[in-house]
């Protein structure tokens, strides 16, 4: 079955977030919605979700899902709010636990983060199957960018987070810690191998470079013919050699320390203080 699909991009970020819903029973899932934060002054507001909120209620959506494709570096993620407006269960792929080990150490927050993704009600093992009303979705772990990305592939729809861009524009990084450019290559071919029909839906676009307009949604089969990375049967070695050279080039998103803590917690801000407040930490030649 085919879901019917609306994208809520968000231009600050450039944020693709999704409500994906099935016509026949209006039973939908959200995914990668965006919290808007201003890193300047640590204010954060439900601007943005609350499209997404509005448009639920105005089509008389039953949220049943708010997942993410990954523990995003360049958005926070608004899944607590929604979640609390909306209901729905959230969930992430398994991977989460490395991320949590990793950046709970990074940020010297084992103490208070169970790297065990507990934060989530659902994790996602490869494999792994759910619905959204009558549609079935299927999990396919695709690491290499972060350890923890997934795609969602939701009837004939496919959702790859930052795993792939539109073909223009290429592939994800892999310098992040836990990211492997081998591991990415092959979690490529495991989305170029799917129908070639299918509809393939990015977590990011920026216009390939203010070049065109912005754009969400390709196929299975545009992306394995002309992605300028990884289309037309390039080798592993060539895209690994490639990915390295480029990874090298790239400065850190802007949001990534903000957006990491709070992500890894499936959207909670870090546990408030003795005085009340919660803290983001920045830490010192880490990065």
């Amino acid at each position: 079955m085919s879901p019917e699909i609306v994208c809520f991009f968000d231009d600050k970020t450039n944020s693709a977030s999704y409500v994906v819903h099935d016509p026949e029973t209006m039973q939908a899932a959200v995914i990668d919605p965006v919290l808007d934060y201003d890193p300047v002054s640590g204010r954060s507001s439900t601007e943005s979700v609350e499209k997404i909120a509005a448009y639920v209620d105005e089509k008389g959506l039953t949220v049943a899902w708010i997942i993410e494709t990954h523990v995003h570096a360049d958005h926070l993620t608004a899944s607590v709010w929604l979640k609390n407006e909306t209901g729905g269960k959230s969930g992430i792929g398994q991977g989460i636990t490395e991320v949590q080990k990793t950046f709970g150490a990074m940020f010297n927050v084992t103490d208070s983060l169970p790297a065990d993704g507990s934060q989530f009600d659902e994790v996602f093992a490869d494999g792994a199957t759910f619905k959204i009303g009558n549609i079935h979705a299927r999990v396919m772990a695709t690491p290499g960018h972060t350890p923890a990305c997934v795609t969602y592939v939701i009837g004939d729809a496919c959702f790859v987070g930052d795993t792939m861009f539109m073909p223009d524009s290429g592939t994800a990084r892999c310098d992040f810690p836990g990211g492997d450019a081998k591991q990415l290559f092959a979690s490529l071919q495991k989305i170029i191998d799917l129908p070639e029909e299918f509809r393939l839906f990015v977590c990011h676009d920026y216009g390939a470079g203010g070049t065109r307009d912005f754009a969400w949604e390709t196929t299975v089969g545009e992306q394995r013919d002309t992605n300028i990375h990884i289309g037309g049967g390039v080798l592993e070695h060539d895209y690994v050699q490639m990915r390295r050279d480029r990874d090298a080039t790239l400065g850190l998103p802007r949001l990534i320390i903000p957006a990491v803590q709070v992500n890894m917690r499936a959207g909670e801000m870090p546990p408030a203080e003795a005085n009340g407040t919660s803290y983001i930490k920045v830490p010192v030649d880490i990065f």
